[in-house]
């Protein structure tokens, strides 16, 4: 549930009830920000870009995000700044602890652990992409395209030339996750192309199964 705080106006006393936002990670859960019960609202005197945003960390996957700072707005016209807790659990600290194993039940635990290994590739700032593939979840980063399949049917030649197209047109690299594996000709049409293809194991961990994957994977930091 989200979590709400009692909040008074300092210009006109006026009694509020603040609920905090939620927003969707690249992983599929709600994000929310902490907020401070016993901390005091400030009225918003000017605004500047690097005060409007707050970093979050998701709860799900660990990954972190830039989300819009809580604010109130009283009827009288005064802008209140809510006051944030500090973090309920220390971020994952190293990148060990980054790559911790999902088990995976849901077609959200599949992206969970995309996410994570793109992070351990560098890539910290994937998110939801805005294209919808035929039968995968699209993630995009920084100059990176994945497409995650949690479906029970082998990825498809033509599910890997739409993450190629896709990554062309982007100007992207990219890597295609699957849990139930590729037919043959998505791994001949892969090869060919040179778009790693991951495999994910029971306990949400990708494995290459293609010489472009396992270079990138020699490749990770």
């Amino acid at each position: 549930m989200p979590e709400s705080v009692p909040v008074r106006c300092p210009a006109c006393r006026r009694a509020h009830r603040y609920t905090a936002p939620s927003y969707p990670c690249a992983c599929g859960a709600p994000v929310t920000p902490r907020l401070d019960p016993d901390g005091v609202p400030g009225p918003v005197e000017h605004r500047s870009w690097q005060e409007e945003w707050v970093t979050v960390r998701c709860g799900g996957c660990g990954l972190r995000g830039q989300w819009p700072r809580p604010e109130l707005g009283c009827p009288c016209g005064t802008v209140l700044r809510i006051p944030l807790a500090g973090p309920r659990d220390p971020a994952p600290a190293g990148r060990s602890a980054r790559a911790r194993p999902v088990t995976l039940r849901t077609a959200r635990d599949a992206v969970t652990a995309a996410v994570r290994y793109l992070r351990r590739l560098g890539h910290e700032d994937v998110r939801r992409a805005d294209q919808r593939p035929p039968s995968a979840i699209a993630l995009a980063g920084r100059d990176v395209l994945a497409h995650v399949d949690p479906s029970a049917r082998p990825a498809t030649a033509r599910d890997v030339e739409c993450l190629w197209l896709a990554a062309m047109t982007e100007s992207a690299a990219c890597l295609y996750v699957s849990l139930a594996g590729y037919a043959d000709e998505a791994r001949a049409r892969a090869d060919a192309l040179g778009v790693p293809l991951f495999l994910l194991d029971p306990t949400g961990t990708p494995r290459p199964v293609n010489p472009p994957a396992e270079a990138l994977d020699a490749d990770r930091t």
